[in-house]
């Protein structure tokens, strides 16, 4: 009990001191919040109304953003499913499931943000690279929930058939997948919906999509056009959240 105490007085004064630390180390001052609200209230007059007369970019960009996520998640599920088996402590060895492990994180500390400039610089303008982006980003998040997943299935069932001298496969099918199966939809589509709302912005970096259209307008002071397509982009995201609600009601 005494060393739960002080573990958690200790947790308390590393978060408050790092709280601290932050806030007398960043020029945080309450004077330039203030002053910026004119700023902004004069940035948001100029985005109002807006301008209809975009809707075929903005079902252009959107369509087009659709597409980046759907391809790319395509893409991080089949590159996740090998992964996320060779990730499993359940499945293979450590020898094996340590070092995809660490390959795995080395994939998410990459920004999506920097892979897609990479790609743009490697295959040009356009949805491409930003398809690519998407599926590499992904891969590192979604193999490592499929991995947890194998890993968190009862291990009774696998057992059984590994006595019977079932190989790896064949467990996988049997024993471990019908308990998986749930939880691997689940994160799937949550997957995806970050997946859309990352691709949003990768047309700032020309890798397509719908953000490429925010960042010209904006670059170009034509604000009623952005905040159309800033309009379109909510609605997007709200109706694909409502789409994603009934999957997982559905399926899980």
């Amino acid at each position: 009990m005494r060393s739960r105490g002080f573990g958690g007085l200790a947790t308390s004064a590393l978060v408050s001191g790092a709280i601290v630390w932050s806030f007398m180390t960043t020029d945080v001052e309450m004077s330039r919040f203030l002053s910026a609200g004119p700023r902004i209230a004069e940035f948001l007059g100029r985005m109002f109304p807006p301008d209809p007369t975009v809707m075929k970019e903005i079902l252009k960009g959107s369509a087009e953003t659709l597409r980046i996520a759907i391809l790319g998640s395509l893409g991080a599920v089949i590159l996740s499913a090998p992964l996320g088996i060779l990730a499993s402590e359940t499945m293979v060895s450590p020898a094996l499931y340590r070092p995809v492990r660490m390959l795995l994180a080395f994939v998410r500390a990459i920004p999506l943000i920097l892979v897609a400039m990479l790609m743009v610089g490697a295959v040009g303008l356009g949805p491409l690279p930003g398809i690519i982006a998407v599926a590499f980003h992904a891969t590192g998040m979604l193999a490592k929930f499929y991995a947890e997943a194998i890993d968190g299935v009862s291990r009774a069932p696998i057992a059984a058939l590994e006595s019977a001298g079932a190989g790896p496969l064949v467990r996988l099918r049997h024993a471990v997948w019908p308990q998986m199966a749930p939880v691997v939809v689940r994160d799937t589509i949550f997957r995806f919906e970050l997946n859309l709302r990352e691709s949003l912005i990768l047309g700032i970096v020309g890798a397509g999509g719908i953000g490429f259209y925010i960042q010209t307008y904006v670059r170009s002071f034509q604000y009623d056009k952005a905040a159309s397509v800033t309009l379109a982009v909510v609605i997007m995201v709200a109706a694909i959240e409502a789409l994603n609600v009934a999957l997982r009601r559905r399926f899980v």
